[in-house]
C-alpha cells in the first residue's frame, strides 16, 4: 500500500537503468532502538522541550525528563495489566501526544503495538484485533469504545483516553502502582532490534487486510535514514514541527520518531478544520502533510486574491506563473541547470514581497521545507511551492517498507520523480516493469500468513505491485500501478474491490467502479443492469423502457443510494462512497470496457466517463 507517492510522470527520462541502490551512511546498533529513545533523550537533554501539548487554549512544553517519567509510569501500568514480552496492544486514536506516549510504553515492556485508524468500522476493528490476538485495546473516545464493544471480540480489555478518573492513563497509573520502575528498565533493556515492534494492517487488492510485522530494526533503519537524508537539518534542538497526520499511518509515525530522535520539538494537532490557524500559531520549521493540505493552502491564498478584486487576482496569477518558472529553472537538463535569468529574478523578487510571503505565512512563516506523503501531489504545485521558497520533497514507500524507501532531498531533487533510495536500500525494475525493493527498511513477513509472505518476495526482493523506471542518475519514476488501490488527496488508501462487489450484488446494478485517485473523497460510477432495472420499474408501476430516463427517477436513485450506504457501512468514513453517477448502459466487452474474462478495464472506463467523474467533484456534491 503506497504511503508516499507521486503521480505517474509523463516526463520520465528515456535513459534508464535496471537497478539502483544507496549504501548505508550509518551503522545500525542496539543504541538506535526506539524502545529506549525516551531514556536516551532524558539523559542527553533532560529539560529539552521534546513535545508540546495544546491544553487549556495554549501550547505547553513536555520536557524530555517529563516524557520519560510518563513513559515509565504508563509502562508500569501495562505490566500491571499483564502485558508481557510479545503481547499485542491495539491503539485506536487520533493524532495526540498520548498516542506516541502509549506506543513508547508498549515498546518499553517488550510489547507490540497494533495501530487502528480512528475512522475504522466495527468490522475492521474486529478483524484486526482478532487476527493480531490483542488482549488490550486503548481507544481515544467513548464513541470508539462503543464501536469496539459492538465488535465480537470476546474477552478484550478496553481503556479510554480521557481526563476522567476512569481514563486510560489514570487506570494505568493505578494498575502500576505496585510495579517497580526497575522492572520497566529491565524490560526495555531486553528489547532487541530483531524483536517485532508493530503489526500494521495493510489491505491488499483482495481478501482480508494483512498484518505487516515491522521490527525495531525496520523502524530504527527508517528513522536513521530520514535523519541522514531529508530531515536531518531540521531535526535538531530549536526546530519545531506540528504533526497532524494520523499516527496509525507508518509515515507519520516514522517521521515523528525521527524528528524526536534528532532533537526537534514535536507538537500534535488532530483538528484539520483549524490546521491552517494552528500552523500560524505553532510556526513549524518543517511540515509533513498530504497533498490536500498543500492544495488547501494554495487554494486559500488564490481565493483571497480573487476576492480582493481583478487586480489582485491578476497579480496572483502572474506570481503563480513566475514561481513555477523559477522552480523549473532549477531543474537539471542535458546541458546542466540554467538557472533563472535576469527578468525572472527581478519578477521573482517583486512577487516575493507581494504574494509569496503570504503563502509562507499560511504555513507559519518559518517553514524551511515540507514533506508530502500519502498520495500524489501535482507537479505544478510542487514547482509552485519550491518557487516561493518552500520546497516539498516527495518520495515513495509502502507499509511493508516502513514508510519511505526512496525520497527527494535538498540538492538531489527531480520534480515528478520519487527520488533515490534511502541509505541501505535498493530498487530494481523487472522485465515486466514492476518495481521491487529490498534493504533494511523492508519487512520480513505478514502476521500469521506464511503463504502471503512467500508470495510477496521474488528472490529476496519485495514485489511492490507498482510500475516504474529508474533514470541514469538513480532517480525512481512511477509510471503506473498494477494494483488497483486508490490513494485519495487526504492520503487514505482505498481498496475498491469489496465495495464494488457489494454493489454489483444488487439486482438493479450492473457494474460499479470506484474513483477518487488524488481526489478529496471516493465516488462511484454505477451502471444499471437492464433486466434488473426494468423489473424493478415494472414492479413499481414505472415506465422502464428508457433507461436514460430511469437514471433520473428519484425512487430508483434512493434505492441505489441505500445500496451505496449499506456497502459503505463496512468500511471507514474515509473509504465510503460520497457521490455516485448512474449510467444507463452497462459495461461490455464489445465496447472495450471489459476484458475477455469480464474484468473492468479501469483506465478505459475512466477516460470514457471523464466528464461524469469530474461532475461528481463539483461543489454542489460536497
Amino acid at each position: 500500500m503506497p504511503c508516499v507517492s507521486t503521480p505517474p510522470s509523463p516526463h520520465a527520462p528515456e535513459r534508464t537503468r535496471r537497478e539502483t541502490d544507496r549504501p548505508p551512511t550509518f551503522e545500525l546498533t542496539e543504541r538506535d532502538n526506539l524502545a529506549r529513545l525516551a531514556w536516551r533523550q532524558a539523559a542527553l537533554r533532560p529539560q529539552h522541550a521534546s513535545f508540546e501539548l495544546y491544553t487549556d487554549g495554549a501550547w505547553r512544553v513536555r520536557s524530555a525528563a517529563d516524557h520519560l517519567g510518563a513513559v515509565v509510569e504508563s509502562a508500569r501500568g501495562l505490566l500491571g495489566f499483564g502485558v508481557d514480552t510479545g503481547s499485542r496492544v491495539a491503539l485506536m486514536s487520533g493524532t495526540r501526544y498520548e498516542w506516541l506516549l502509549l506506543d513508547s510504553a508498549v515498546w518499553a515492556v517488550g510489547g507490540v503495538t497494533v495501530p487502528i485508524y480512528p475512522t475504522s468500522s466495527a468490522a475492521q476493528v474486529e478483524w484486526i484485533v482478532r487476527d493480531s490476538g490483542a488482549r488490550l485495546i486503548i481507544v481515544e473516545t467513548e464513541a470508539m469504545r462503543r464501536l469496539v464493544e459492538r465488535a465480537d471480540l470476546g474477552h478484550v480489555e478496553v481503556l479510554v483516553i480521557d481526563d476522567s478518573a476512569a481514563g486510560a492513563l489514570q487506570r494505568l497509573r493505578a494498575a502500576g502502582r505496585d510495579v517497580p520502575a526497575e522492572r520497566v528498565e529491565e524490560r526495555a533493556s531486553g528489547v532487541t532490534l530483531a524483536a517485532p515492534a508493530s503489526i500494521v494492517y495493510t489491505s491488499g487488492t483482495t481478501g482480508r487486510p494483512k498484518g505487516c510485522v515491522l521490527t525495531h530494526a525496520n523502524l530504527a533503519a527508517e528513522t536513521r535514514a530520514l535523519l541522514s537524508q531529508p530531515i536531518g537539518e531540521v531535526a535538531v534542538p530549536g526546530r519545531r514541527t506540528l504533526m497532524f497526520l494520523p499516527l496509525a499511518h507508518v509515515l507519520a509515525r516514522a517521521v515523528t520518531y525521527a524528528l524526536s530522535a534528532g532533537g526537534a520539538t514535536v507538537g500534535f494537532w488532530a483538528d484539520t478544520a483549524t490546521l491552517v490557524e494552528q500552523l500560524g500559531v505553532f510556526r513549524p520549521h518543517v511540515v509533513l502533510g498530504v497533498p490536500r493540505v498543500f492544495e488547501k493552502v494554495h487554494a486559500g491564498v488564490r481565493s483571497a486574491a480573487r476576492h480582493g478584486g481583478p487586480a489582485k487576482a491578476e497579480i496572483f496569477r502572474r506570481a503563480e506563473r513566475v514561481a513555477i518558472e523559477w522552480s523549473r529553472a532549477q531543474e537539471p537538463s542535458d546541458s546542466g541547470a540554467a538557472g533563472p535569468g535576469l527578468r525572472l529574478r527581478a519578477e521573482h523578487a517583486v512577487f516575493d514581497r507581494l504574494v509569496y510571503r503570504a503563502v509562507r505565512s499560511a504555513l507559519g512563516g518559518q517553514c524551511e521545507y515540507a514533506i508530502s506523503g500519502g498520495g500524489a501531489l501535482r507537479p505544478d504545485l510542487t514547482h509552485f511551492f519550491r518557487g516561493l521558497g518552500v520546497p516539498i520533497y516527495e518520495g515513495y514507500g509502502l507499509t511493508e517498507t516502513c514508510a519511505a524507501i526512496t525520497v527527494n532531498e535538498r540538492g538531489a531533487t527531480r520534480v515528478g520523480s520519487v527520488g533515490r533510495p534511502v541509505g541501505g536500500n535498493a530498487v530494481r525494475v523487472t522485465g515486466s516493469g514492476e518495481l521491487q525493493v529490498r534493504g533494511r527498511v523492508v519487512f520480513e513477513e505478514y502476521w500469521g500468513n506464511h503463504q502471503a509472505s512467500v508470495e510477496a518476495f521474488d528472490d529476496g526482493w519485495f514485489r511492490t505491485g507498482d510500475l516504474g523506471s529508474i533514470d541514469a542518475d538513480g532517480f525512481v519514476w512511477i509510471t503506473g500501478r498494477s494494483k488497483e488501490i486508490i490513494v485519495t488527496a487526504g492520503g487514505k488508501n482505498v481498496v475498491p474491490g469489496p465495495i464494488e462487489e457489494a454493489l454489483r450484488a444488487h439486482p438493479v446494478i450492473g457494474h460499479a467502479l470506484l474513483v477518487g485517485e488524488g481526489r478529496p473523497f471516493v465516488s462511484a460510477l454505477i451502471t444499471l443492469d437492464a433486466d434488473g432495472a426494468r423489473a424493478w420499474a415494472r414492479d413499481n408501476g414505472i415506465d422502464g423502457s428508457d433507461l436514460t430516463q430511469l437514471c433520473d427517477n428519484q425512487q430508483l436513485r434512493a434505492l441505489v443510494q441505500s445500496a451505496v450506504d449499506e456497502a459503505s457501512a463496512q468500511v471507514s468514513r474515509a473509504e465510503a462512497v460520497r457521490a455516485f453517477t448512474l449510467l444507463p448502459e452497462d459495461l461490455t466487452e464489445e465496447a472495450g470496457e471489459l476484458t475477455a474474462t469480464l474484468k473492468v478495464k479501469r483506465h478505459v472506463v475512466e477516460e470514457r466517463y471523464a466528464r461524469q467523474i469530474e461532475s461528481m467533484y463539483h461543489p454542489r456534491h460536497h
